[in-house]
């Protein structure tokens, strides 16, 4: 047991402890702010999913998981609203399809969450897959590339949002022809061309 008996010591020691406990919370980053951070260097292939409480600790060496505190509604807004900012890089969204048949009865508020979609998802299309086929893709992922997951405080099952990255100023499209014209031609490797 340890014991302060002059005042002035006590007194600094309790400003010694408030100073490093404020100075631990300091260097923990708002989400909104690595969100920020973190945008410019991501690009195609990375993940930024935005998931429910009970989602669990991947331990895949390229998933990053923090805590936000906030709602998914928030949170979800606030990624999307980023994304549609940025110049190069877009989101392909999916869901699990597990969300469709979840009862009311068993998770109160899951048909307010399911009306809400549109509205929070705008026009952007989305795909569902199964829950754990998700999963093992963010975990796949993890091994080479960066996954961004963003925990709220939602308590309804199956309602997180996936939002893989693509790039933003080349589609899929664009990549099927160009891929098309490179079988079909035997042009040159641009280094290779001679110069005079």
């Amino acid at each position: 047991m340890i014991r302060i008996s002059s005042p002035s010591l006590l007194s600094a020691f309790a400003f010694l402890l408030l100073f490093t406990t404020s100075s631990a919370f300091a260097q923990t980053p708002d989400w909104r702010t690595t969100v920020q951070q973190e945008l410019p260097l991501l690009g195609h292939r990375n993940w930024i999913v935005i998931v429910d409480s009970a989602y669990p600790l991947q331990s895949s060496p390229g998933v990053e998981t923090l805590e936000t505190g906030a709602t998914q509604d928030e949170v979800v807004r606030t990624v999307l609203k980023s994304l549609a900012t940025s110049t190069h890089v877009a989101p392909d969204i999916f869901m699990d399809a597990e969300l469709a048949y979840v009862p009311e009865q068993k998770a109160p508020g899951v048909t307010v969450y399911r009306k809400s979609l549109p509205e929070l998802l705008g026009k952007l299309p989305v795909q569902s897959l199964p829950h754990e086929e998700l999963i093992k893709m963010l975990g796949e992922s993890g091994k080479t590339f960066h996954v961004l997951i963003l925990k709220t405080t939602m308590t309804i099952p199956y309602t997180s949002v996936f939002l893989r990255l693509g790039c933003k100023y080349w589609d899929a499209a664009s990549e099927q022809e160009l891929r098309k014209a490179m079988k079909q031609s035997a042009a040159p490797h641009p280094t290779s061309a001679k110069t005079k």
